[in-house]
């Protein structure tokens, strides 16, 4: 506004006034003005770019003091441009030291961690993972190969949230973990590795004790009563047979208690070798031999050898697959072994049921594998017996070996599954099948 007055007052002063000095006193203070606001204009300019571009770079350092004589508003800028370099400074102060904290926290942790991108470029490796795979120069997920190429096939084709364990050598069994994420606009795959070899050693010798004390039981059970029994044949021998001219006699009585021991031993016997060959089944289980497997198909084949059994203990069966077309990665052999065993306990557990029903449900759940369900609403399994069933020749049956659940929990293993059960005595026990 002053600019443009003064240049109307030098136009009017020289054109009717007939001044020149005048005029051209004014068209200087014009200039003059002119030349404050371009200096103006281009102090904020490059004062706006210099702000801009120490963000750009995240250069806090700069500060903006330089130039508060030019008025209380060029204070004011300065005072809110260097706050906000403040705020971006301490931001950054804390983010570096959050990074630096959990850069601490991921070295010191006993779990190994990696991540890499989608070309294999390794991003984090802490110190646990670099002493559990012993690889000097780890830059690329495919140096893996060097401790293992099996491993490696293995953590490359790994789905999002998938869990496996691999035996690499006698003293390292890993349980690998694997979670996916996206940062600075790639994918990155982060693993963890856990070496359960200790674990798996005391698991084992437990699992030994108790077998072997599930062996001598069962021995004990057989060979106490046998010895008993060879003495006592051995004193009817001595105290109910006399010598006659034709040899040896023995009195009726002797005869039949020798008879009936003869017969305890026989079948004492006979059930020392059902306990071996039970044995031998648990520990002879082959390796599955994996195709995709039509689960609907797969479900019809077992209800179709159950039928009969069903039909005449009068039990009612449901079917629920989702989606319809399911398929599974599976020995269907061995998995049709373990739903045949499963029915059949559930068919037994429905005796003293009115209302007798069994749900056989699959589920598809994507990245997490499928689930397959076996459901009933019979007497149930008590809580102090839920996690035993699954020992060896453990049973709450009046009959049978205790082995069929022990095998069946083995086998969903070798598939790299599980097998879990819930129970609710009196209302619902589900065993459920998990496939990953």
């Amino acid at each position: 506004m002053a600019i443009t007055a003064l240049l109307f007052l030098a136009v009017w002063l020289f054109l009717n006034q007939g001044l020149v000095l005048a005029p051209l006193l004014l068209g200087f203070a014009v200039l003059v003005m002119a030349g404050e606001m371009v200096y103006f204009v281009n102090s904020i300019n490059q004062k706006l770019a210099r702000f801009l571009d120490s963000i750009r770079f995240a250069d806090f350092s700069s500060s903006f003091t330089s130039d508060s004589k030019m008025g209380t508003s060029f204070r004011e800028v300065n005072k809110a441009f260097n706050e906000v370099m403040e705020v971006f400074k301490q931001t950054r102060a804390e983010k570096e030291e959050q990074m630096l904290f959990l850069q601490v926290i991921i070295q010191h942790i006993n779990t190994g961690i990696i991540s890499f991108n989608s070309e294999g470029k390794i991003g984090v490796i802490n110190n646990a993972a670099k002493h559990l795979l012993q690889i000097p120069q780890f830059r690329n997920i495919s140096d893996l190969g060097r401790l293992s190429p099996d491993l490696l096939k293995e953590v490359t084709e790994m789905k999002p949230s998938q869990r496996l364990s691999f035996k690499v050598n006698p003293s390292i069994t890993l349980i690998i973990q694997s979670t996916s994420l996206k940062m600075g606009g790639q994918s990155w795959t982060l693993l963890s590795f856990q070496n359960i070899n200790a674990e798996l050693q005391s698991n084992e010798l437990e699992a030994w004790q108790n077998l072997t004390k599930v062996l001598r039981h069962e021995i004990m059970n057989s060979i106490t009563p046998i010895s008993s029994l060879v003495e006592s044949l051995r004193t009817i021998i001595d105290e109910d047979s006399y010598v006659q001219q034709e040899g040896f006699l023995i009195k009726k009585e002797g005869f039949q208690d020798i008879q009936e021991g003869l017969d305890t031993i026989a079948n004492r016997s006979k059930g020392l070798v059902n306990f071996v060959n039970a044995y031998r089944d648990y520990t002879n289980i082959p390796q599955p031999k994996k195709e995709l497997v039509s689960v609907p198909s797969l479900i019809e084949n077992v209800c179709n050898l159950m039928r009969e059994d069903l039909k005449s203990k009068e039990i009612f069966v449901q079917k629920e697959i989702n989606p319809e077309n399911l398929e599974i990665h599976c020995d269907a052999d061995q998995i049709t072994m373990i739903l045949i065993n499963l029915l059949k306990n559930s068919s037994e557990s429905l005796l003293n049921q009115a209302d007798r029903q069994i749900k056989i449900r699959a589920i598809g759940q994507g990245d997490l594998g499928s689930l397959i369900q076996i459901e009933d609403n019979g007497s149930g399994i008590v809580p102090e017996a839920l996690e035993r069933i699954f020992v060896p020749f453990y049973t709450t049956k009046k009959t049978g070996s205790g082995i069929g659940l022990a095998i069946s929990r083995q086998i969903m293993n070798l598939h790299r599954g599980s097998l879990t059960v819930e129970s609710e005595p009196g209302r619902r026990t589900v065993f459920s099948l998990n496939f990953r």
